[in-house]
């Protein structure tokens, strides 16, 4: 009987443990803007360092292979780099990659069908980075940066950019729903800034270290197991 209980408990352990080996080395590539590069934070506090940080503590192997973003980039600049980087991102598979664009589209009053057309494009490429699989991606939604100083300093329509940006967002999350790509709306979290200043970088706009945390703590968990069931 002692045998057979142990038997099975060591069958548990190895179908526990399997799902882990095959999620090993899992190469990730991070497209989009000044969020994605965490503007005004520490390397370390960028929201892609911090989930990959937070996947390791869970026990998957993976590792920030690339960033492709700048600030201030909007969906076409970020269209253009990529196929200015396609020859050397042709030979690579990526195990997760992840978008986050359009606040500058927005900000330089870019017409959504611009943002459609783009972000679509934008979407495909990762998709096909990914080797074709839908589920190794994933879209986050723009943070509203009407609420931060540098809006109120500036004298910008806190109202208008929260209406355009749902319009983005809207046309993100449907897009990211037709090609079956999870879609984080990470956007109701930004709007804490408006009360509670720690949640904005030195330079009055950019999300804190403390923001990219929460928004990482509240998709994680989906992400890690995005990857597991892949």
């Amino acid at each position: 009987m002692k045998f057979i209980y142990n038997s099975l408990f060591l069958c548990f352990l190895l179908n526990f443990t399997i799902p882990l080996k095959a999620q090993d080395n899992i190469k990730y590539l991070a497209l989009g803007d000044s969020y994605t590069i965490g503007e005004s934070v520490l390397e370390s506090e960028r929201w892609p360092v911090l989930l990959v940080n937070q996947l390791v503590a869970q026990g998957l192997t993976i590792k920030l292979d690339k960033i492709i973003a700048t600030t201030g980039w909007t969906t076409d600049e970020l269209l253009a780099e990529m196929n200015t980087q396609s020859a050397a991102l042709r030979g690579t598979t990526y195990g997760m990659v992840s978008l986050l664009i359009g606040v500058n589209n927005q900000y330089r009053g870019y017409s959504l069908a611009q943002y459609e057309k783009e972000f679509e494009a934008l979407l495909l490429l990762a998709i096909d980075l990914a080797g074709k699989k839908y589920k190794n991606v994933f879209v986050l939604s723009i943070p509203d940066y009407g609420v931060t100083p540098f809006a109120q300093n500036n004298n910008k329509n806190a109202a208008l950019i929260a209406k355009d940006l749902a319009s983005y967002n809207q046309i993100a999350r449907r897009i990211a729903e037709v090609y079956a790509v999870n879609f984080y709306d990470i956007t109701p979290i930004s709007l804490k800034a408006l009360w509670d200043k720690a949640y904005i970088a030195k330079d009055l706009l950019h999300p804190s270290g403390k923001m990219y945390k929460e928004w990482v703590d509240y998709f994680s968990p989906a992400v890690y197991q995005m990857l597991m069931n892949k």
